[in-house]
């Protein structure tokens, strides 16, 4: 057996997924990052390592200051009730954070300002007039997201005035082509006004970018950045306009009354922000993890159309602002449903509380989610079809048959207690040898391999069971002694396969603990069994099917939703 998963130096971690804008619901488009990371969070506490999982709603700019309007409420009675609703839906769906925060925070308030300060101390921060886009009908600057047009690039239509969701590109949104006001449809015009830039261009911020991408895990990545970056050292990155005018609902640049900080400043800042707090609550010290020099690691899970942001601006500005930067950034594509862009009209834009009105079990998502993770910035596809079959017949027909075809012979013949004898099959010395691979396969975000593996797993074991036919030993007293024995099997099998999916249906799992009568299940369990010391409990449901009435529900409330 591999001692990979075994034997390992304990590691301390902090782990990130991209903040949720607090502008709107979280959809099932969001969960397959949220997902991917608590998967793997999950699985590195598992190995006992050192792990606090951080995030926060995204509360500036000019959308929630306008969402706001519109409702008749101050914009912090907004971000209030909006983080309500995503941390419930976060619960839900077993999204397990040390701390779910919010960007509208004095620490980061704090950490925006200090880090602007070093930057500026360092020649990195420049001040120059521009013109921008003004609506003259709302008699306001325009933000990049209120301003929409032809992209510069590759001409896609109705793209915003920051980037293509085409192509890639960013861009300044006086560079867009026939741009119009989202607000008002007229066509902007061009007012001039004072701002502050992010100087990317700076040869020293080229250097260390160049350096940096050799870090990145994902080819695909790499390629972008290195794309970004140009081919050679002439190549020059644009700066970043990292200010905004009032009216606007975010921090204050110190010094500059009536400017604000970009909420693409202060949003990955958030980060910190929000483990700034945790530390603070639980007496950990902030700079041992985020400094320089650090022996920490630090990952970031996001997806690829903010990939430009995080490893260009937010690198640099960590960089030049004296602090360390990531382990690594992992990018993950879109969700298709049905294999099409989630869509409103049919009903397959579906935000999370449909999910949860309607009853469908988070486990079944997160599971079909992991079914299709891999480490690549792919797009994932959610058939409705697939998802029903896959989960009825994986996790109830392979994997919680298991338990109800041969627990209740135990409780009721052999006073629920497994025979030790019986620990070291054949059978379950192929489980423990496959385990190490599974967990490894997690760890790279080779969800999909994982569970491809477990599942084969699981039908060696139904394999078993069906030759054993242990519901024709129990017929004939003089097999008790098989029947005990494929029993006790088929039972530490169960408790395997549960190990192996523990990380993915972390509920279901904790009741699996319970029925078995076993401590939290982590990865050095695979050298230990079930023991006849420890009765099991009688055996009950462990999980419903899907059923075709269910999906038809969660499709008919979103078409009805728009």
């Amino acid at each position: 057996m591999s001692s990979s998963v075994l034997a390992r130096m304990p590691r301390r971690m902090l782990v990130t997924s991209a903040l949720p804008y607090a502008n709107g619901p979280i959809h099932i488009g969001h969960l397959v990052e949220y997902i991917q990371t608590d998967i793997w969070v999950r699985t590195m506490r598992m190995h006992g390592h050192e792990v606090y999982y951080v995030c926060a709603d995204d509360t500036h700019g000019t959308p929630i200051m306008l969402r706001a309007q519109l409702e008749g409420i101050n914009p912090r009675q907004l971000i209030q009730r909006v983080w309500h609703e995503h941390k419930r839906d976060f619960d839900y769906f077993g999204i397990s954070f040390d701390n779910y925060y919010s960007t509208d925070s004095d620490e980061n308030r704090v950490l925006s300002e200090s880090i602007f300060n070093s930057l500026h101390s360092c020649g990195l921060i420049a001040v120059r007039d521009i013109e921008q886009a003004y609506d003259p009908t709302k008699k306001m600057f325009l933000p990049d997201r209120f301003i929409k047009g032809n992209c510069p690039r590759c001409n896609a239509k109705d793209q915003y005035g920051d980037n293509c969701e085409v192509c890639g590109s960013t861009y300044q949104t006086t560079e867009l082509v026939k741009p119009y006001s989202v607000l008002s449809g007229v066509t902007p015009v061009k007012k001039a006004s004072t701002h502050y830039f992010f100087k990317l261009s700076d040869p020293r911020c080229e250097t260390f970018l160049r350096g940096w991408v050799r870090r990145l895990a994902q080819r695909e990545a790499t390629n972008k950045m290195r794309e970004w970056l140009g081919e050679d050292d002439n190549t020059k990155l644009s700066d970043w306009d990292i200010s905004r005018d009032a009216p606007y609902f975010g921090f204050e640049i110190p010094g500059a009354a009536g400017k604000y900080f970009y909420v693409w400043l202060d949003a990955p800042v958030g980060y910190y922000a929000s483990f700034k707090n945790l530390c603070d609550q639980r007496g950990l010290d902030f700079d041992e993890w985020v400094r320089p020099g650090s022996t920490t690691e630090q990952y970031h899970f996001i997806g690829k159309d903010i990939l430009y942001f995080h490893t260009l601006f937010w690198l640099a500005m960590l960089k030049f602002s004296g602090y360390r930067t990531p382990t690594n950034i992992f990018a993950h594509g879109f969700l298709t449903v049905d294999g099409k862009k989630m869509s409103k009209s049919r009903g397959t834009f579906i935000n999370t509380n449909s999910y949860i009105t309607t009853g469908l079990d988070p486990q079944w998502l997160r599971y079909y989610f992991a079914t299709k993770l891999n480490s690549t910035m792919e797009d994932i596809d959610l058939n409705f079809d697939d998802f029903q079959a896959r989960v009825n017949s994986d996790l109830l027909g392979k994997y919680v048959n298991i338990a109800s075809r041969t627990a209740s012979f135990l409780v009721k013949r052999f006073n629920a207690c497994v025979l030790d004898s019986a620990m070291n099959h054949q059978l379950l010395v192929q489980l423990r040898v496959a385990l190490p691979t599974i967990a490894a396969h997690y760890e790279s975000r080779e969800y999909s391999h994982a569970l491809r593996q477990v599942m084969v797993l699981a039908d060696a074991i139904n394999v078993y069971i069906d030759e054993a036919k242990p519901w024709i030993q129990a017929k004939d007293p003089n097999n008790s002694a098989a029947l005990h024995k494929t029993c006790s099997i088929s039972l530490e099998g169960f408790r395997l396969l549960t190990l192996a999916l523990k990380p993915v249906l972390p509920k279901l799992a904790e009741s699996v603990e319970t029925f078995l009568s076993i401590e939290p299940l982590k990865w050095s369990d695979i050298t230990v069994s079930l023991s006849s010391m420890k009765p099991i409990r009688p055996y009950q449901n462990l999980m419903q099917r899907v059923n075709q009435g269910q999906i038809d529900t969660l499709l008919s409330i979103n078409q009805q939703s728009t």
